[in-house]
């Protein structure tokens, strides 16, 4: 049974840092594309970051870029994102997900979710 378990969520400050962590089981994770997306109230879920097989390329949204930073490590099973200078327009759920081939259509697994909250 696949598992994403993310953690790290919170509530920060504008201008402060978070770093989310998602932990995957029951996959071999280095055969996976891996990728953060989230979800604002009342919005769809958007596409933040994501990272390929080995950590050799990574795209970001145009929203992010500069300061969100997608990293892997799978030796951990574990693909992180740095998230820095937060915005209160970044609060939302951020979902993990997992896909062997890519992440733009709808990926084969996602986690359950972890909420960061940035105050104004």
């Amino acid at each position: 049974q696949v598992q994403l378990v993310e953690s790290g969520g919170g509530l920060v400050q504008a201008g402060g840092s978070l770093r989310l962590s998602c932990a995957a089981s029951g996959l071999t994770f280095r055969y996976y594309i891996m990728g953060w997306f989230r979800q604002a109230p009342g919005k769809e879920r958007t596409f933040v970051a994501g990272i390929t097989w080995s950590g050799g390329n990574t795209n970001y949204a145009d929203s992010v870029k500069g300061r969100f930073t997608i990293s892997r490590d799978n030796a951990k099973n574990t693909v992180y994102l740095q998230m820095n200078n937060l915005k209160p327009e970044d609060t939302a759920v951020y979902y993990c997900a997992a896909d062997p081939k890519a992440l733009g259509g709808e990926p084969d697994y996602w986690g359950q979710g972890t909420q960061v909250t940035v105050s104004s």
